[in-house]
């Protein structure tokens, strides 16, 4: 049960704008266009300029610099779009100083490409349609961490957070010691407020919680709850966080090899970076 103050946090939220509403509808189609995407996003400058500065991010590995969202469109596919057009607009939205968790916003959207581009790497060698499936939710699930970090704010927890974090815990049973609620429900019920998709939001509600995911959910979960592991917020791609997702995806009977190969991809990547 969530608390009043969380409840309230959630409920005072600003509502989506019209161009996310109209993406989220195109979501929903059986056939989608690329050109019907491109009409929805070009009217909205914010979405365009995330678009292109991700699309020229190294972790993509494009050969030539993508100057033009068709192009953008044509190269990421339309469900990487979509989950980018989302993904920033939700954190423009949100935007609060995430300093109980030790980072900072650039921080938190970095992590958070890595999750879907790893997602991309991973289940592409997999599942074509799951990944269509959890790119999205693996771009999204840590949304909920800039409610909280206002709640810890606003009670005076930083420090021991923070504390708590560096003594090696980790975040989720933190949050469950602190607040007594954990990201993954907190996103959840976001994306409920927002009238986002049920099938989005029942992938992200238990990934913290995997014991009660719902059952024709909970592969999904899974996945996300590794995804989240390697792409941990504070020191993506990590040796630590690495170690700690292959060992999930191993309790979870995955084949760890294909997605040690799209870890190592997605980091040679990110080394051009440097």
């Amino acid at each position: 049960m969530l608390s009043n103050s969380i409840l309230e946090k959630i409920e005072s939220l600003p509502p989506l704008p019209k161009t996310i509403i109209e993406i989220e509808e195109f979501r929903k189609q059986p056939n989608k266009e690329a050109v019907d995407l491109l009409k929805i996003i070009e009217k909205d400058a914010l979405i365009i300029s995330t678009l292109l500065k991700i699309s020229n991010s190294a972790m993509f590995g494009f050969r030539s610099k993508v100057e033009t969202p068709s192009r953008a469109i044509n190269l990421l596919g339309i469900n990487f779009t979509i989950s980018i057009a989302i993904g920033g607009t939700v954190q423009n939205l949100l935007m609060t100083n995430l300093e109980p968790y030790g980072i900072n916003s650039d921080d938190f959207m970095r992590a958070s490409n890595i999750s879907s581009t790893l997602a991309n790497l991973w289940l592409s060698k997999i599942d074509v349609d799951l990944k269509e499936d959890i790119i999205l939710p693996a771009l999204l699930q840590e949304t909920g961490k800039f409610i909280l970090a206002d709640i810890i704010s606003n009670e005076g927890k930083t420090e021991l957070f923070k504390t708590k974090i560096a003594s090696g815990a980790s975040i989720e049973v933190i949050e469950k010691e602190l607040l007594d609620v954990t990201t993954s429900q907190i996103t959840a019920n976001i994306f409920r407020h927002w009238k986002l998709s049920e099938n989005l939001i029942n992938m992200i509600e238990h990934v913290d919680d995997i014991s009660n995911a719902i059952p024709e959910y909970k592969k999904r979960s899974q996945i996300l709850d590794v995804i989240k592991t390697a792409a941990h917020v504070k020191n993506p791609l990590s040796d630590e966080n690495i170690e700690k997702a292959i060992a999930k995806a191993t309790s979870y009977g995955f084949d760890t090899k294909i997605l040690k190969n799209a870890i190592q991809t997605l980091q040679d990547r990110l080394l051009d970076e440097l």
